[in-house]
C-alpha cells in the first residue's frame, strides 16, 4: 500500500517557487555583472556596492520565476519537467506567487536604494523588461532576445553604481554609464541566446505541441550552428571590447579557456539530447566564472 505524500509546507513551497535549489540562473547574472562591477571600478568595486549587487541579483532572479511560474502556469501543465512547479500544480495560488515575487522585488529596490540616482533610474527600466520577458513567448520569435536584454541589464547598472552621482537627470545617467558599457551589455545578450537556446532545446517536442515561440524553434535545424555561431560573437566581441578597455594577457587567457568549453557545449549539444542540451545550460556559468576571473587577475596586476 502507497503511503500518501505529506503536504509540503509553505516555506519549501516558496524555496521552489524561486528554484532556490537550482543556483545556476542566478549565476549566469551574477557573472557579467562582477565583470562590468570591476571593469567600471578598475578593479574591486568595494564591499557595499559588491555586496548590493550579489544580493539584488539573487533576489530579482528569484522574483523573476515567480512571475514567470504565473505567466506560464497553463503552458507548464503541458511539459514534463515543470508540470509540478508550485503554481502550476495549484500548490500555491497566482495571487501568493505574486504577493512573494513582489516583496523579494521591494527588497531589492530597497537594496537599490542606497547606490545613487543613475542606477535607480536603470532600476526601473530593468523591472520592466523583466516583467515583460515571461508573454514575450506569446509574439516574438526569439524571446531569448528579451530575455538576453533582462539578464544582462546589471551591465550598466554596475557602471552606474560605480561612477554615478546622485543627479537626477539623463546626462548624468549619461556620463555615469559609457558606450562600452552599453557595448558590453550587446555583447552578453549573444551569451544569453547562446545558453538558453540551448535550454530551449530540451523542451523542442513539448513546446511544438503547446504552441510556444522559442529560438530552438524559430532556427529550426540550424539550432545547433546559430548557438555556437552566438557564443562566437560573444566571445569575440567581448575580447575586444576587453582589449580596448585596456585588459590584457590574463583577460585574453580567460576567453581561451572561455572559448575551449564551447567547444565542450557544441560536442553536448550536437545531438539534439534533452539530458545533453540541459547538462550545456546547467554548465554555462562556469564560461561566465571564467571570464571574470580572467578580467579581475588582469587588473590585479
Amino acid at each position: 500500500m502507497n503511503t500518501p505524500a505529506l503536504p509540503r509546507s509553505r516555506l519549501a513551497l516558496y524555496l521552489d517557487l524561486i528554484r532556490w535549489d537550482r543556483p545556476a540562473g542566478w549565476l549566469l547574472l551574477l557573472w557579467p555583472t562582477l565583470s562590468a562591477l570591476w571593469l567600471a571600478a578598475d578593479g574591486f568595486p568595494g564591499w557595499h556596492t559588491l555586496g548590493v549587487f550579489v544580493a539584488g541579483t539573487v533576489l530579482m532572479r528569484s522574483a523573476g520565476c515567480c512571475v514567470n511560474d504565473v505567466a506560464d502556469r497553463e503552458f507548464d501543465k503541458h511539459v514534463k519537467r515543470t508540470a509540478q512547479r508550485p503554481v502550476t500544480s495549484g500548490q500555491l495560488g497566482v495571487r501568493e506567487a505574486l504577493s512573494v515575487g513582489a516583496v523579494l522585488a521591494l527588497l531589492a529596490f530597497v537594496l537599490v536604494l542606497s547606490t545613487n540616482a543613475p542606477t535607480i533610474l536603470l532600476s526601473f527600466a530593468a523591472l520592466a523588461v523583466a516583467v515583460a520577458y515571461p508573454f514575450a513567448k506569446r509574439v516574438v520569435a526569439m524571446p531569448q532576445a528579451v530575455l538576453g536584454v533582462a539578464f544582462s541589464f546589471g551591465i550598466p547598472m554596475a557602471f552606474a553604481a560605480v561612477q554615478g552621482r546622485h543627479e537626477w537627470s539623463l546626462s548624468a545617467l549619461a556620463d555615469a554609464v559609457p558606450l562600452s558599457a552599453w557595448a558590453l551589455m550587446v555583447s552578453n545578450l549573444f551569451w544569453v541566446l547562446a545558453y538558453d537556446t540551448e535550454y530551449a532545446m530540451v523542451d523542442r517536442d513539448d513546446d511544438i505541441k503547446i504552441g510556444i515561440k522559442t529560438s530552438a524553434l524559430t532556427l529550426g535545424r540550424w539550432d545547433v550552428a546559430a548557438v555556437l555561431a552566438f557564443y562566437a560573437v560573444f566571445l569575440l566581441s567581448w575580447a575586444a571590447l576587453g582589449c580596448h578597455l585596456g585588459l590584457g594577457t590574463l583577460f585574453l587567457v580567460g576567453v581561451g579557456l572561455a572559448a575551449l568549453q564551447v567547444l565542450w557545449h557544441g560536442w553536448l549539444i550536437r545531438g539534439r539530447e534533452r539530458a545533453a542540451c540541459m547538462r550545456a545550460f546547467q554548465v554555462n556559468h562556469w564560461l561566465g566564472c571564467t571570464l571574470f576571473l580572467g578580467l579581475a587577475l588582469d587588473l590585479a596586476r
